[in-house]
């Protein structure tokens, strides 16, 4: 997407022409009108961005080996951080438990005003990482294996991998989700939670462990498992779940749940396999955020399937995703991408652009006037936080002195479309300043968030007050017109 030309303090200027769709003003009470420019910069945003690998299954990569001072600033977009790692780091012994291997980092983090997403597995390649040794000593079933060969005699040094329907597996699991909820589960600052204890890596399938297939009925299993401990916090399903014919008989029961979509294999395989879950993005992106995690950058372009990255930004486009992954050490990728994050950035998840506003140059105090604007979601995926639009008025010392929200509008409900092309929607809002408000001139700005107009979503148009809210131009505030 091309941004918009950015405009001039005298295109901010007051314009008497009246806003498509607006109400006409009377004679001698002209409309003032703006037309904010796309920025073209990123956006920070509830429920979107990129996801940084802190841990990546490995404790030594990627995020890990960045200095605890180094806030990763120069990466734009940069939203979450992602904790990824084994279940037997969490918890070595049985109900022994070292949480400060999630909350050191997260808290790093969080000071910097970023969200946290974990994501705890059950089979990794490395021995006695994984599932928890005590479980295999408690009696759970499982494999040994060799990366790529499947099962193989147990021997020592050799990784091994439960049983994922195995009774004695799944209650050990089941309590160690009971205390990772107990810790995590509806903390705001915890973005989402994979289902991360079926599959190696946790990605849902067996190909590079011990290759034995398991129904649909195991995806559902760890999936309503997940759900029964995190009630609040957003839980994520594996696109792979679908792997070794399982087919998508798991979906409805994940989508009646609530959770998202995560595909951890975009840019694996060379063209025409670069992705593959596109088309089941499509029953979870209108409701829930699609997740995708590109191939580790190296490995992908030593096996040539990197190319330009441009099918990075076509899958966020063919998912709707509204979050994606930085799945190598952050500055060397951004050094080698920084065209393609930035245009990334202008579609991944959603752009609330102001398109046009107008209103009166000038208000009675406890009368009603019309606030007219024409909003546009100019990202891939629906703004799923939702929010309304408030308008504010702030006098010459920066002070709040009114404070508008139109009820009508939830900006959930904008409509999505292909670059450039997605319809914007006007609303004409009726508001009343309140007759305390006294006469003069008043900055007017505009913010989208709470019901009670608490701003929450950035907008990208200058003018920030450092709040979220953004200015338009003034309005003069009359006094009531039975004075």
């Amino acid at each position: 997407m091309t941004p918009s030309r950015p405009f001039s303090r005298i295109a901010l200027a007051l314009s008497l022409l009246p806003a498509p769709g607006a109400t006409a003003a009377p004679a001698g009470h002209p409309r003032a009108t703006v037309r904010p420019a796309d920025h073209g910069r990123a956006l920070v945003n509830p429920g979107m961005g990129w996801v940084l690998h802190h841990y990546d299954n490995s404790l030594e990569r990627y995020g890990s080996k960045l200095a605890p001072s180094d806030p990763l600033e120069d990466f734009p977009g940069l939203s979450t951080v992602y904790l990824r790692l084994a279940w037997s780091y969490v918890e070595p012994e049985e109900g022994r438990f070292d949480w400060s291997i999630v909350d050191s980092p997260a808290q790093r983090w969080i000071a910097r005003g970023k969200k946290i997403a974990l994501r705890f597995s059950a089979s990794e390649g490395d021995p006695g990482v994984g599932t928890p040794l005590w479980v295999k000593a408690a009696g759970a079933k499982g494999y040994c294996f060799e990366a790529g060969k499947g099962v193989v005699p147990e021997a020592p040094g050799l990784p091994w991998e439960p049983d994922f329907d195995d009774p004695v597996f799944l209650a050990k699991l089941d309590r160690f989700l009971v205390a990772a909820a107990a810790r995590y589960d509806g903390d705001p600052n915890v973005a989402f939670v994979d289902v991360g204890s079926f599959g190696i890596w946790g990605e849902g399938h067996t190909f590079w462990s011990t290759k034995r297939n398991y129904s649909a009925e195991t995806a559902r299993r760890h999936v309503e498992l997940y759900r029964k401990h995190f009630e609040r916090t957003l839980v994520v399903a594996i696109d792979d779940f679908s792997d070794h014919g399982r087919g998508d008989a798991w979906i409805p029961r994940a989508l009646e749940l609530g959770l998202a979509l995560r595909d951890d294999s975009i840019l694996v395989e060379k063209p025409p396999l670069a992705y593959k879950s596109a088309a089941m993005a499509r029953r979870f992106w209108p409701t829930v955020p699609v997740i995708l995690e590109s191939e580790h950058y190296g490995g992908s372009v030593e096996r040539g399937a990197w190319g330009d990255g441009s099918l990075y930004l076509q899958a966020v486009e063919d998912y709707h995703a509204s979050y994606a992954s930085i799945h190598w050490w952050p500055r060397e990728f951004l050094a080698a991408n920084q065209g393609l994050v930035d245009r990334m950035n202008r579609r991944l998840g959603y752009r609330l652009q102001l398109v046009e506003a107008s209103w009166p140059e000038a208000v009675p105090a406890g009368e009603p006037w019309t606030f007219a604007a024409r909003w546009r979601n100019a990202g891939v995926a629906p703004c799923l936080p939702g929010g309304q639009v408030a308008v504010t008025l702030k006098d010459e010392r920066g002070g709040i002195a009114a404070v508008l929200v139109d009820p009508g509008l939830d900006v959930r409900t904008l409509p999505i479309g292909a670059p450039g092309e997605a319809r914007a929607v006007a609303r004409e809002s009726s508001f009343r300043l309140p007759a305390s408000v006294k006469p003069g001139t008043y900055d007017l700005l505009v913010s989208v968030g709470s019901a009670i107009g608490t701003p929450a979503i950035a907008l990208p148009h200058d003018g920030d007050d450092g709040q979220r809210r953004y200015r338009l131009a003034t309005i003069r505030v009359r006094p009531p017109l039975d004075r």
